[in-house]
């Protein structure tokens, strides 16, 4: 039984972090997508939701970051959701009154959760295209022009953005960080050309029709996910849109991401056990949801099971040695990245491995998170300019 999970994980791994990703670029080809610059002009009205909790260092640039966007501010409604701050996040949001034609500012006093902030603040949202969007995500000029003009097409519920990273160093786990998240904007990209099933969209910023959203229940601890899912469920698109750019200082801490990791982990087995019967259709939304994520979400699983397997059989077999060989190099490589860290040398290439590792574990802890019971949604937000 342990070869036979074994050699699943390894198939499991293998399509979901090699073939998958391959065979979206293989189709992309063959159809003759690749990235598709847009030429269409379409600026609706847009609702701008911005939930915040202690934000002073960012909430500043950010709305400065929107009122320096070449979209006609007439446009647009920015609500700024005061999630029971005990900074200066009240009064910075305040001070913003009179920048905008239309802006409001509302204040919770008692702590709710981001969860909680969205569902009350996109009913009251007076435009139908909603831009959610967290604190310390800046746009460029042209982020709600790029993001926006898809919606003149009725079949779009979804629309995400391309982020991009800066403050990155080589001190920490920001470089392999952003490089995950650079792949997994391509792979959104393509499965959103291909089927209009893009699976999740950069939680920081995107746009959804305010006729997609239902309230999201308020253990969860994943809204962006929950959102993607329901228009998908209520036969619209989500797509990502490649020149929607913003911009996020990428985490640098492994402590702090490994957190941020494990919750986010928790809150995917909340969604798949609400949406799991998408992988019944049988088509493309269910087979990019079984490919890019729930393989992805088993995979710690089953490499529990191989880490078994290799233990129990690694005097028996040649390929199991070296498998072995391979799994007792691991633990190696924190202490060797620990130790040359001390010594102000950072061997980038560990980190890759590192994240990897801490990754699937942080899932692994999620899952046990998710079986455990999960009563609140309110979290702390990262540690922003780290």
């Amino acid at each position: 039984m342990l070869s036979v999970l074994f050699w699943l994980g390894f198939v499991f791994i293998l399509h979901s972090y090699v073939l998958y990703p391959f065979l979206l670029k293989f189709l992309q080809r063959k159809k003759g997508l690749g990235t598709q610059r847009s030429m269409l002009t379409h600026k609706p009205a847009l609702s701008i939701i911005i939930p915040a909790h202690n934000e002073e260092q960012v909430l500043a640039e950010k709305l400065n970051s929107i009122l320096n966007s070449a979209y006609d501010l007439e446009l647009l409604e920015i609500i700024v959701g005061i999630d029971a701050s005990s900074d200066f996040s009240g009064i910075i949001a305040e001070s913003f009154t009179d920048k905008f034609p239309n802006y409001k500012v509302k204040h919770f006093t008692e702590r709710q959760g981001k969860i909680q902030i969205v569902n009350a603040l996109v009913p009251s949202a007076s435009h139908e295209i909603i831009v959610l969007t967290d604190a310390n995500v800046l746009f460029t000029k042209d982020t709600l022009s790029a993001l926006s003009q898809h919606f003149i097409d009725p079949s779009i519920g979804l629309v995400d953005t391309r982020m991009k990273n800066y403050g990155l160093k080589n001190t920490g786990i920001s470089m392999p960080e952003s490089e995950y998240i650079a792949g997994e904007v391509k792979i959104k990209e393509a499965e959103g050309q291909l089927w209009g099933a893009m699976m999740g969209p950069f939680g920081g910023c995107f746009a959804f029709r305010k006729l997609c959203f239902s309230p999201i229940p308020k253990h969860f601890l994943v809204d962006d996910f929950y959102i993607n899912m329901t228009c998908l469920e209520k036969g619209f698109k989500c797509i990502n849109e490649p020149q929607a750019v913003v911009l996020e200082d990428v985490s640098n801490d492994l402590s702090v991401e490994f957190k941020r990791k494990i919750r986010i982990s928790a809150g995917n087995f909340q969604n798949l056990t609400r949406f799991w019967r998408q992988l019944l259709k049988f088509n493309g939304l269910s087979f990019a949801f079984f490919s890019h994520k729930v393989l992805r979400w088993i995979i710690p699983v089953f490499l529990v099971f191989m880490i078994l397997q290799i233990l129990s059989q690694a005097d028996n077999s040649w390929f199991y040695s070296i498998c072995y060989f391979i799994l007792i190099m691991i633990p190696i490589t924190f202490v060797v990245d620990y130790v040359a860290r001390k010594q102000q040398t950072h061997v980038v290439f560990l980190r890759y491995i590192i994240h990897f590792v801490s990754m699937n574990l942080a899932l692994f802890l999620g899952l046990i998170k998710f079986l455990r019971g999960i009563r609140s949604s309110v979290w702390e937000p990262t540690k922003r300019h780290q």
